[in-house]
Protein backbone atom coordinates (compact mmCIF):
# COMPACT_ATOMS: atom_id res chain seq x y z
CA UNK A 1 0.00 0.00 0.00
CA UNK A 2 2.93 2.38 0.74
CA UNK A 3 4.23 1.81 -2.78
CA UNK A 4 0.84 2.58 -4.24
CA UNK A 5 0.15 -0.99 -5.30
CA UNK A 6 -3.50 -1.94 -5.26
CA UNK A 7 -4.13 -4.14 -2.18
CA UNK A 8 -5.33 -7.70 -2.56
CA UNK A 9 -9.02 -8.40 -2.43
CA UNK A 10 -10.46 -10.45 0.42
CA UNK A 11 -11.05 -13.32 -2.02
CA UNK A 12 -7.39 -13.26 -3.12
CA UNK A 13 -6.18 -13.29 0.48
CA UNK A 14 -8.48 -16.22 1.35
CA UNK A 15 -7.37 -18.08 -1.77
CA UNK A 16 -3.70 -17.59 -0.98
CA UNK A 17 -4.19 -18.70 2.63
CA UNK A 18 -6.01 -21.83 1.47
CA UNK A 19 -3.23 -22.62 -1.02
CA UNK A 20 -0.55 -22.23 1.66
CA UNK A 21 -2.49 -24.44 4.10
CA UNK A 22 -3.00 -27.08 1.41
CA UNK A 23 0.71 -27.03 0.57
CA UNK A 24 1.83 -27.28 4.20
CA UNK A 25 -0.80 -29.59 5.66
CA UNK A 26 -2.93 -30.93 2.79
CA UNK A 27 -2.63 -32.23 -0.75
CA UNK A 28 -1.16 -29.16 -2.37
CA UNK A 29 -2.72 -28.38 -5.72
CA UNK A 30 -4.73 -31.59 -5.53
CA UNK A 31 -6.65 -30.24 -2.52
CA UNK A 32 -9.24 -28.17 -4.45
CA UNK A 33 -10.06 -31.21 -6.60
CA UNK A 34 -10.51 -33.46 -3.56
CA UNK A 35 -12.67 -30.79 -1.90
CA UNK A 36 -15.01 -30.59 -4.91
CA UNK A 37 -18.13 -32.64 -4.00
CA UNK A 38 -18.82 -33.40 -7.67
CA UNK A 39 -15.44 -35.00 -8.32
CA UNK A 40 -15.45 -38.80 -8.28
CA UNK A 41 -11.97 -39.82 -9.48
CA UNK A 42 -8.71 -37.96 -10.13
CA UNK A 43 -6.09 -39.46 -12.45
CA UNK A 44 -2.63 -37.91 -12.68
CA UNK A 45 -0.32 -39.21 -15.42
CA UNK A 46 2.56 -36.83 -14.82
CA UNK A 47 2.38 -33.42 -13.19
CA UNK A 48 0.74 -31.72 -16.19
CA UNK A 49 -1.58 -34.50 -17.37
CA UNK A 50 -4.56 -34.55 -15.03
CA UNK A 51 -7.98 -36.01 -15.75
CA UNK A 52 -11.03 -35.57 -13.55
CA UNK A 53 -14.10 -37.83 -13.55
CA UNK A 54 -17.27 -36.20 -12.27
CA UNK A 55 -20.30 -37.83 -10.70
CA UNK A 56 -22.44 -37.07 -13.75
CA UNK A 57 -20.14 -39.14 -15.99
CA UNK A 58 -18.05 -36.30 -17.45
CA UNK A 59 -14.29 -36.71 -17.91
CA UNK A 60 -12.42 -33.42 -18.17
CA UNK A 61 -8.80 -32.36 -18.24
CA UNK A 62 -7.69 -30.63 -15.07
CA UNK A 63 -4.95 -28.16 -14.14
CA UNK A 64 -1.35 -29.14 -13.45
CA UNK A 65 -0.84 -30.33 -9.88
CA UNK A 66 2.92 -29.59 -9.70
CA UNK A 67 5.61 -27.75 -11.63
CA UNK A 68 7.49 -30.95 -12.47
CA UNK A 69 7.30 -34.70 -12.08
CA UNK A 70 9.99 -34.53 -9.39
CA UNK A 71 7.88 -32.07 -7.42
CA UNK A 72 4.87 -34.39 -7.80
CA UNK A 73 6.90 -37.28 -6.39
CA UNK A 74 8.09 -35.14 -3.47
CA UNK A 75 4.47 -34.22 -2.71
CA UNK A 76 3.43 -37.90 -2.62
CA UNK A 77 6.44 -38.76 -0.46
CA UNK A 78 5.40 -36.06 1.98
CA UNK A 79 1.86 -37.48 2.12
CA UNK A 80 3.29 -40.93 2.85
CA UNK A 81 5.44 -39.50 5.65
CA UNK A 82 2.42 -37.71 7.16
CA UNK A 83 0.37 -40.91 7.21
CA UNK A 84 1.84 -41.81 10.59
CA UNK A 85 2.92 -45.26 9.44
CA UNK A 86 6.61 -46.01 9.01
CA UNK A 87 5.73 -48.81 6.58
CA UNK A 88 4.14 -46.46 4.05
CA UNK A 89 7.11 -45.21 2.09
CA UNK A 90 7.41 -44.09 -1.54
CA UNK A 91 10.87 -44.43 -3.06
CA UNK A 92 12.77 -46.27 -5.77
CA UNK A 93 12.97 -49.19 -3.33
CA UNK A 94 9.19 -48.99 -2.74
CA UNK A 95 7.88 -47.72 -6.09
CA UNK A 96 4.17 -48.09 -5.29
CA UNK A 97 2.03 -46.57 -2.58
CA UNK A 98 -1.50 -47.18 -1.33
CA UNK A 99 -2.78 -44.60 1.10
CA UNK A 100 -6.04 -43.62 2.77
CA UNK A 101 -6.48 -39.85 2.88
CA UNK A 102 -8.05 -37.94 5.75
CA UNK A 103 -11.40 -37.63 3.99
CA UNK A 104 -11.54 -41.38 3.35
CA UNK A 105 -10.45 -41.19 -0.30
CA UNK A 106 -8.02 -43.84 -1.52
CA UNK A 107 -4.75 -42.80 -3.16
CA UNK A 108 -2.63 -45.11 -5.28
CA UNK A 109 0.68 -43.96 -6.72
CA UNK A 110 3.53 -45.48 -8.68
CA UNK A 111 6.81 -44.18 -10.07
CA UNK A 112 10.28 -45.37 -11.11
CA UNK A 113 8.71 -48.43 -12.78
CA UNK A 114 6.92 -46.13 -15.25
CA UNK A 115 8.19 -43.32 -17.51
CA UNK A 116 6.26 -40.76 -15.46
CA UNK A 117 4.71 -40.84 -11.98
CA UNK A 118 1.06 -41.86 -11.85
CA UNK A 119 -1.42 -41.02 -9.09
CA UNK A 120 -5.06 -42.03 -8.79
CA UNK A 121 -7.42 -40.76 -6.11
CA UNK A 122 -10.75 -42.53 -5.79
CA UNK A 123 -13.26 -40.63 -3.74
CA UNK A 124 -16.19 -42.09 -1.85
CA UNK A 125 -18.86 -39.48 -2.27
CA UNK A 126 -21.77 -41.52 -0.91
CA UNK A 127 -21.25 -43.22 2.46
CA UNK A 128 -24.60 -43.19 4.25
CA UNK A 129 -26.65 -44.98 1.59
CA UNK A 130 -29.39 -47.60 1.66
CA UNK A 131 -31.19 -49.72 -0.92
CA UNK A 132 -33.92 -47.13 -1.42
CA UNK A 133 -31.26 -44.57 -2.32
CA UNK A 134 -29.87 -46.96 -4.95
CA UNK A 135 -33.35 -47.34 -6.42
CA UNK A 136 -33.48 -43.57 -6.85
CA UNK A 137 -30.02 -43.59 -8.45
CA UNK A 138 -31.09 -46.28 -10.92
CA UNK A 139 -28.73 -48.97 -9.62
CA UNK A 140 -31.61 -51.21 -8.53
CA UNK A 141 -35.32 -51.43 -9.17
CA UNK A 142 -37.87 -51.99 -6.42
CA UNK A 143 -37.98 -55.76 -7.08
CA UNK A 144 -34.20 -56.11 -6.67
CA UNK A 145 -34.21 -53.90 -3.57
CA UNK A 146 -36.93 -56.02 -1.94
CA UNK A 147 -35.11 -59.22 -2.91
CA UNK A 148 -31.75 -58.05 -1.51
CA UNK A 149 -33.36 -56.69 1.66
CA UNK A 150 -34.93 -60.07 2.37
CA UNK A 151 -31.70 -61.90 1.49
CA UNK A 152 -29.73 -59.88 4.04
CA UNK A 153 -32.39 -60.34 6.72
CA UNK A 154 -32.36 -64.11 6.23
CA UNK A 155 -28.56 -64.24 6.53
CA UNK A 156 -27.62 -65.11 2.95
CA UNK A 157 -23.91 -64.92 2.14
CA UNK A 158 -23.50 -62.48 -0.76
CA UNK A 159 -20.57 -61.84 -3.11
CA UNK A 160 -20.88 -58.56 -5.03
CA UNK A 161 -19.02 -58.69 -8.35
CA UNK A 162 -18.18 -56.24 -11.12
CA UNK A 163 -15.35 -54.36 -12.76
CA UNK A 164 -13.57 -51.31 -11.35
CA UNK A 165 -15.81 -48.31 -10.61
CA UNK A 166 -18.97 -50.39 -11.05
CA UNK A 167 -20.24 -49.38 -7.60
CA UNK A 168 -19.45 -52.53 -5.59
CA UNK A 169 -18.42 -50.68 -2.43
CA UNK A 170 -21.53 -48.49 -2.53
CA UNK A 171 -23.78 -51.55 -2.87
CA UNK A 172 -22.02 -53.23 0.07
CA UNK A 173 -22.68 -50.12 2.18
CA UNK A 174 -26.36 -50.22 1.24
CA UNK A 175 -26.63 -53.93 2.03
CA UNK A 176 -24.91 -53.42 5.39
CA UNK A 177 -27.52 -50.81 6.27
CA UNK A 178 -30.08 -53.63 6.24
CA UNK A 179 -28.36 -55.29 9.22
CA UNK A 180 -30.24 -55.19 12.51
CA UNK A 181 -29.21 -52.01 14.39
CA UNK A 182 -27.59 -53.86 17.29
CA UNK A 183 -25.88 -56.51 15.20
CA UNK A 184 -22.17 -57.01 15.80
CA UNK A 185 -20.09 -57.44 12.66
CA UNK A 186 -16.62 -56.70 11.28
CA UNK A 187 -15.30 -54.92 8.21
CA UNK A 188 -11.92 -56.06 6.89
CA UNK A 189 -10.09 -53.96 4.29
CA UNK A 190 -6.61 -53.15 3.03
CA UNK A 191 -7.48 -49.47 3.35
CA UNK A 192 -10.71 -48.25 4.92
CA UNK A 193 -13.24 -47.60 2.16
CA UNK A 194 -16.57 -48.73 3.57
CA UNK A 195 -16.38 -46.35 6.58
CA UNK A 196 -19.29 -48.05 8.30
CA UNK A 197 -17.54 -47.34 11.61
CA UNK A 198 -18.07 -43.64 10.85
CA UNK A 199 -21.86 -44.17 11.01
CA UNK A 200 -22.46 -44.97 14.71
CA UNK A 201 -26.14 -44.06 14.39
CA UNK A 202 -26.52 -46.98 11.99
CA UNK A 203 -23.79 -49.36 13.17
CA UNK A 204 -22.97 -48.89 16.87
CA UNK A 205 -21.27 -52.31 17.17
CA UNK A 206 -19.08 -52.56 14.10
CA UNK A 207 -15.47 -53.77 14.45
CA UNK A 208 -13.42 -52.09 11.71
CA UNK A 209 -10.12 -53.76 10.79
CA UNK A 210 -7.46 -52.49 8.39
CA UNK A 211 -4.47 -54.37 7.02
CA UNK A 212 -0.95 -53.07 7.36
CA UNK A 213 1.96 -53.17 4.95
CA UNK A 214 5.18 -54.57 6.27
CA UNK A 215 8.70 -53.24 6.05
CA UNK A 216 11.34 -54.45 3.61
CA UNK A 217 12.68 -56.88 6.21
CA UNK A 218 11.35 -60.44 6.18
CA UNK A 219 10.42 -62.57 9.20
CA UNK A 220 11.03 -66.31 9.61
CA UNK A 221 7.87 -67.08 7.60
CA UNK A 222 9.11 -65.02 4.68
CA UNK A 223 6.54 -62.29 5.37
CA UNK A 224 7.35 -58.62 5.64
CA UNK A 225 8.09 -57.64 9.23
CA UNK A 226 5.07 -56.00 10.80
CA UNK A 227 2.74 -56.94 7.95
CA UNK A 228 -0.89 -57.69 8.81
CA UNK A 229 -2.69 -59.35 5.92
CA UNK A 230 -6.40 -59.67 5.26
CA UNK A 231 -6.00 -63.38 5.92
CA UNK A 232 -4.66 -62.57 9.40
CA UNK A 233 -7.58 -60.24 10.04
CA UNK A 234 -10.20 -62.74 8.91
CA UNK A 235 -8.74 -65.34 11.28
CA UNK A 236 -8.77 -62.75 14.10
CA UNK A 237 -12.37 -61.79 13.30
CA UNK A 238 -13.52 -65.39 13.76
CA UNK A 239 -12.65 -65.03 17.46
CA UNK A 240 -14.50 -61.72 17.98
CA UNK A 241 -18.04 -63.04 18.57
CA UNK A 242 -19.37 -61.66 15.28
CA UNK A 243 -22.41 -62.67 13.29
CA UNK A 244 -21.14 -61.33 9.96
CA UNK A 245 -17.88 -60.41 8.30
CA UNK A 246 -17.52 -57.97 5.42
CA UNK A 247 -14.32 -58.19 3.37
CA UNK A 248 -13.99 -55.03 1.31
CA UNK A 249 -12.36 -56.84 -1.60
CA UNK A 250 -11.21 -60.44 -1.97
CA UNK A 251 -8.22 -60.57 -4.28
CA UNK A 252 -5.82 -63.15 -2.84
CA UNK A 253 -5.34 -65.91 -0.24
CA UNK A 254 -7.91 -64.29 2.09
CA UNK A 255 -10.51 -66.02 -0.08
CA UNK A 256 -10.05 -69.24 1.92
CA UNK A 257 -10.76 -67.92 5.44
CA UNK A 258 -13.54 -65.79 3.93
CA UNK A 259 -15.25 -68.87 2.48
CA UNK A 260 -14.70 -70.70 5.75
CA UNK A 261 -16.34 -67.83 7.63
CA UNK A 262 -19.28 -67.92 5.24
CA UNK A 263 -19.64 -71.68 5.59
CA UNK A 264 -19.79 -71.50 9.39
CA UNK A 265 -21.81 -68.28 9.77
CA UNK A 266 -24.48 -66.39 7.91
CA UNK A 267 -24.94 -63.06 6.23
CA UNK A 268 -21.32 -62.26 5.37
CA UNK A 269 -20.46 -60.04 2.40
CA UNK A 270 -17.48 -59.39 0.14
CA UNK A 271 -16.64 -57.88 -3.24
CA UNK A 272 -14.74 -59.46 -6.11
CA UNK A 273 -13.52 -58.22 -9.48
CA UNK A 274 -15.21 -60.26 -12.21
CA UNK A 275 -16.72 -59.74 -15.66
CA UNK A 276 -19.93 -61.65 -14.93
CA UNK A 277 -21.51 -63.49 -12.03
CA UNK A 278 -20.64 -66.85 -13.64
CA UNK A 279 -17.05 -65.71 -14.19
CA UNK A 280 -16.87 -64.94 -10.46
CA UNK A 281 -17.29 -68.64 -9.70
CA UNK A 282 -14.19 -69.57 -11.67
CA UNK A 283 -12.28 -66.59 -10.28
CA UNK A 284 -12.99 -67.65 -6.70
CA UNK A 285 -11.76 -71.16 -7.48
CA UNK A 286 -8.64 -69.76 -9.15
CA UNK A 287 -7.88 -67.69 -6.04
CA UNK A 288 -8.35 -70.79 -3.88
CA UNK A 289 -5.92 -72.78 -6.03
CA UNK A 290 -3.31 -70.00 -5.92
CA UNK A 291 -3.55 -69.49 -2.15
CA UNK A 292 -0.42 -71.53 -1.53
CA UNK A 293 -2.05 -74.44 0.34
CA UNK A 294 -2.89 -77.99 -0.65
CA UNK A 295 -6.09 -77.45 -2.63
CA UNK A 296 -7.77 -79.29 -5.49
CA UNK A 297 -10.21 -77.82 -7.97
CA UNK A 298 -12.96 -80.20 -6.82
CA UNK A 299 -12.52 -79.17 -3.18
CA UNK A 300 -12.47 -75.46 -4.11
CA UNK A 301 -15.78 -75.84 -5.94
CA UNK A 302 -17.21 -77.77 -2.97
CA UNK A 303 -16.08 -75.06 -0.54
CA UNK A 304 -17.63 -72.35 -2.71
CA UNK A 305 -20.91 -74.28 -3.11
CA UNK A 306 -21.20 -74.71 0.64
CA UNK A 307 -20.38 -71.10 1.46
CA UNK A 308 -21.80 -68.60 -1.03
CA UNK A 309 -25.56 -68.16 -1.44
CA UNK A 310 -25.82 -65.30 -3.93
CA UNK A 311 -23.65 -63.59 -6.55
CA UNK A 312 -24.79 -60.05 -7.37
CA UNK A 313 -23.19 -58.54 -10.46
CA UNK A 314 -22.95 -54.82 -11.18
CA UNK A 315 -22.51 -53.61 -14.75
CA UNK A 316 -20.84 -50.37 -15.79
CA UNK A 317 -21.90 -48.97 -19.16
CA UNK A 318 -19.75 -46.06 -20.32
CA UNK A 319 -21.30 -44.24 -23.29
CA UNK A 320 -19.48 -40.95 -22.70
CA UNK A 321 -17.52 -41.36 -25.96
CA UNK A 322 -20.79 -41.28 -27.94
CA UNK A 323 -22.48 -38.48 -26.04
CA UNK A 324 -24.04 -40.64 -23.34
CA UNK A 325 -23.22 -41.11 -19.67
CA UNK A 326 -21.81 -43.71 -17.31
CA UNK A 327 -24.51 -46.00 -15.96
CA UNK A 328 -24.13 -48.42 -13.06
CA UNK A 329 -26.78 -51.03 -12.40
CA UNK A 330 -27.29 -54.59 -11.22
CA UNK A 331 -27.42 -56.90 -14.23
CA UNK A 332 -27.41 -60.36 -12.64
CA UNK A 333 -28.29 -62.18 -9.42
CA UNK A 334 -27.21 -65.84 -9.38
CA UNK A 335 -28.15 -68.28 -6.63
CA UNK A 336 -25.74 -71.09 -5.67
CA UNK A 337 -27.67 -74.34 -5.10
CA UNK A 338 -24.99 -76.69 -3.84
CA UNK A 339 -22.89 -78.98 -6.01
CA UNK A 340 -24.11 -79.98 -9.44
CA UNK A 341 -22.69 -82.08 -12.24
CA UNK A 342 -18.97 -82.21 -12.85
CA UNK A 343 -18.21 -81.05 -9.30
CA UNK A 344 -19.25 -77.51 -10.23
CA UNK A 345 -21.83 -75.54 -8.22
CA UNK A 346 -25.40 -75.75 -9.45
CA UNK A 347 -26.75 -72.26 -10.12
CA UNK A 348 -30.05 -70.50 -10.76
CA UNK A 349 -30.07 -67.16 -12.57
CA UNK A 350 -32.71 -65.42 -10.47
CA UNK A 351 -32.31 -62.06 -12.21
CA UNK A 352 -30.64 -61.69 -15.59
CA UNK A 353 -30.02 -58.97 -18.17
CA UNK A 354 -33.12 -57.66 -19.92
CA UNK A 355 -33.20 -55.91 -23.29
CA UNK A 356 -31.21 -52.95 -21.98
CA UNK A 357 -28.86 -55.00 -19.79
CA UNK A 358 -30.56 -54.28 -16.47
CA UNK A 359 -31.60 -57.20 -14.29
CA UNK A 360 -35.16 -58.54 -14.67
CA UNK A 361 -36.75 -61.55 -12.92
CA UNK A 362 -36.05 -64.86 -14.68
CA UNK A 363 -36.45 -67.74 -12.22
CA UNK A 364 -37.73 -68.14 -8.70
CA UNK A 365 -34.89 -69.01 -6.30
CA UNK A 366 -34.72 -72.15 -4.22
CA UNK A 367 -34.62 -69.99 -1.09
CA UNK A 368 -37.90 -68.23 -1.93
CA UNK A 369 -39.68 -69.56 1.17
CA UNK A 370 -36.94 -68.04 3.37
CA UNK A 371 -37.29 -64.69 1.62
CA UNK A 372 -41.08 -64.69 1.94
CA UNK A 373 -40.78 -65.28 5.68
CA UNK A 374 -38.54 -62.19 5.78
CA UNK A 375 -41.23 -60.09 4.10
CA UNK A 376 -40.48 -60.51 0.40
CA UNK A 377 -43.47 -60.34 -1.94
CA UNK A 378 -43.14 -63.19 -4.46
CA UNK A 379 -45.39 -61.38 -6.95
CA UNK A 380 -42.32 -59.32 -7.88
CA UNK A 381 -41.33 -62.30 -10.04
CA UNK A 382 -44.48 -61.77 -12.10
CA UNK A 383 -42.99 -58.51 -13.44
CA UNK A 384 -41.03 -60.11 -16.26
CA UNK A 385 -39.63 -56.77 -17.37
CA UNK A 386 -38.65 -55.71 -13.86
CA UNK A 387 -39.96 -52.67 -12.02
CA UNK A 388 -37.50 -50.10 -13.35
CA UNK A 389 -39.20 -46.71 -13.13
CA UNK A 390 -37.47 -45.16 -16.16
CA UNK A 391 -36.04 -46.38 -19.44
CA UNK A 392 -32.26 -46.64 -19.62
CA UNK A 393 -30.71 -43.88 -21.70
CA UNK A 394 -27.82 -45.54 -23.55
CA UNK A 395 -25.91 -43.57 -26.17
CA UNK A 396 -28.60 -40.91 -26.16
CA UNK A 397 -31.31 -43.47 -27.11
CA UNK A 398 -34.18 -44.57 -24.88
Amino acid sequence: MRDGVEPWSAAAEIGLAAAVMADLFGLGRLQPLVDDPDVENIEVDGHDSVWISYADGRDQRGPSVADSDDELIEMIQLLAARSGSAERTFSSAHPSLHLRLDDGSRLAAMAWTTPRPHVVIRRHRVRDVDLDDLVKLGTLDSALAAFMRAAIRTGKNVVVTGLQNAGKTTLIRALANEFAPMERFATIEKEYELHLHDLPHRHPRVVAMEGREGSAEKDVRGHRAGEVTLTDLVHDALRMNLRRIIVGEVRGPEVLPMLEAMSTGDGSLCTLHARTAQHAIDRIVTLCLSAGVSMTEAFAYRLLAGSVDLLVHLALVDESATGGHKRRFVSQVVEINGLGEGHRPATTTVFGPGRDGRAVPLHRPGCLDDLVRAGFDPTFFDHRGGTWSTALDVGGQR
